[in-house]
């Protein structure tokens, strides 16, 4: 498909737009002024269009897909207060209504493209809007369904204990472990497999860990501690015990750990999960372990490339139970390939029944670099996976299951979310704190991703090198300057008097 642009270069929110309704089509693009001729394009096209005359902008779409023509247009006068965001706005509910009417496709989320929907919705609550107001918003501006609106009101509503708890002078770690025993076929994530890095693997967690030791250095320096602890990836649990061991060591003993409210390590895939391992993440401190099968049918996970059973799931659950976690969460994600609605189901039924703390559905997100978005996702149905969510919120609900983060990303099929759901109290306060961008938090590894809260309005972000072997050369040309800049970074917002907190 191609996208046309005449006037303004509202790229990015346009081309989402398109994405709820062709997830994984690839776009083209072409950028004119007024008056240019339109290039000559093969099948599908939109053209996006704004002309200025005196005060008043004539906004337009020109939706032609699969021989099907719609045209919608809207003015605005120039002079209104946020010009251009209007603008932005008004032509992505132009494409957004065309592409309703032309596919039949009405996504539940509306046009909201943005990662965080209850980030909004927290928002507008501190602002003073009460409920209705805010279904007014996300109703008649942005085109959200009754039944989203009330999931992220009572996702914010849910949250609303961790985030007044946050502790001063503290900030959350994220420690990434990018390695995985096998890639699975929906995944681009930068993880390699442990087998393919089994060499550098030695040097890479030396790495890791002198980072770690500098990160402790530094919020030592600044009397800061830890509020959280999280080991993701990837799936930490592919390494070693001793390997493990190690990194889970020098968090414990470089870190002040006095104010620590939670200490996640991710056993992702079950066929990594052995009584040594979880022995080691709860001797160092770890409280919560997530062990994620993802579907309890093994024709599903063959499809998906995963090399576990259902039988090692339940097994690698138990063994978690027994070893006396405060929290286990177990992950399931609608719209699998070759997954039915009544198998997902099955399989969302069967992990309720275990009774886990936690509970996280996610609908399949199609990255670009994935080998299901190579295949142009073949099977896929973006129907089927809107249909598997809302069974989930419902069986969730009805279980005693209150949903406490939520979350989107980009080609999500049925314009869809993911969901985590707490029993008993049991919020993942690492992933509220992520999620709603309310604490610093600093991250080491291959693809951490630093985040330095100052302001609701001012998150400055620091990466480390994307890829393992990446990481491993530029450590010191990289890694450790960029860890000098974030502690410069919070020593400043600190002498002023500021927080690292909202």
């Amino acid at each position: 498909m191609t996208l046309i642009f005449i006037g303004h270069g509202f790229k990015y929110e346009l081309e989402a737009v398109c994405k709820l309704f062709f997830p994984v089509q690839t776009f083209s693009f072409a950028f004119l002024n007024e008056g240019d001729p339109l290039p000559e394009t093969e099948g599908d096209f939109c053209v996006l269009s704004r002309f200025v005359e005196d005060k008043t902008a004539k906004m337009s779409v020109k939706a032609v897909i699969s021989g099907r023509e719609l045209y919608r247009e809207e003015f605005l006068n120039t002079d209104i207060p946020d010009y251009e965001h209007r603008c932005e706005l008004t032509l992505c509910g132009l494409l957004f209504n065309c592409l309703k009417d032309i596919t039949g496709v009405s996504p539940e989320w509306g046009m909201l493209t943005g990662v965080r929907p209850v980030k909004l919705v927290t928002r507008l609550k501190n602002g003073g809007a009460d409920e209705k107001a805010i279904y007014e918003r996300l109703k008649k501006e942005l085109f959200v369904s009754d039944e989203k609106i009330r999931l992220a009101c009572a996702t914010a509503d849910n949250q609303r204990e961790a985030v007044k708890n946050l502790p001063e002078r503290s900030v959350s770690l994220y420690v990434s472990i990018p390695f995985c025993p096998s890639r699975c076929a929906y995944c681009s994530f930068v993880s390699q497999t442990v087998s393919g890095f089994k060499k550098l693997m030695p040097e890479y967690v030396d790495k890791l860990c002198r980072e770690l030791e500098y990160i402790a250095d530094a919020l030592n320096s600044l009397s800061l501690g830890l509020d959280t602890v999280y080991f993701g990836g990837g799936t930490p649990t592919s390494l070693e015990a001793s390997d493990l061991e190690r990194i889970m060591k020098t968090v414990s003993q470089r870190f002040d750990l006095s104010k620590l409210r939670e200490y996640t390590v991710e056993a992702g895939r079950p066929d990594t999960v052995t009584p040594e391992k979880l022995a080691v993440i709860k001797d160092n401190g770890g409280d919560r372990v997530s062990v994620n099968p993802q579907t309890l049918h093994d024709g599903v996970l063959e499809a998906i490339g995963r090399k576990h059973t259902v039988a090692q799931f339940y097994e690698a659950y138990e063994l978690a139970k027994k070893a006396g976690f405060k929290a286990v969460n177990v992950d399931l994600i609608a719209g699998l390939p070759t997954d039915s609605f009544e198998g997902f189901c099955d399989s969302l039924t069967r992990v309720i029944g275990l009774d886990p703390e936690n509970i996280t559905v996610h609908a399949l997100s199609i990255k670009r670099a994935a080998d299901l978005m190579q295949s142009g996702g073949e099977g896929l149905s973006s129907a089927l996976t809107s249909r598997m969510t809302a069974f989930s919120n419902a069986a969730l609900l009805e279980s005693g299951y209150s949903p406490y983060y939520l979350y989107r990303q980009k080609n999500q099929l049925g314009n869809q979310e993911n969901v985590g759901w707490e029993k008993g109290g049991n919020v993942g306060i690492y992933n509220v704190n992520m999620m709603e961008e309310i604490q610093t938090v600093l991250a080491a590894g291959a693809g951490g991703s630093t985040k330095i809260v100052a302001a609701a309005d001012r998150i400055q972000r620091l990466y480390n090198p994307k890829y393992p072997l990446e990481y491993i050369k530029r450590f010191e040309e990289t890694v450790i300057p960029r860890k000098d800049e974030a502690r410069e970074k919070m020593a400043e917002i600190l002498s002023r008097g500021g927080r690292l907190t909202l």
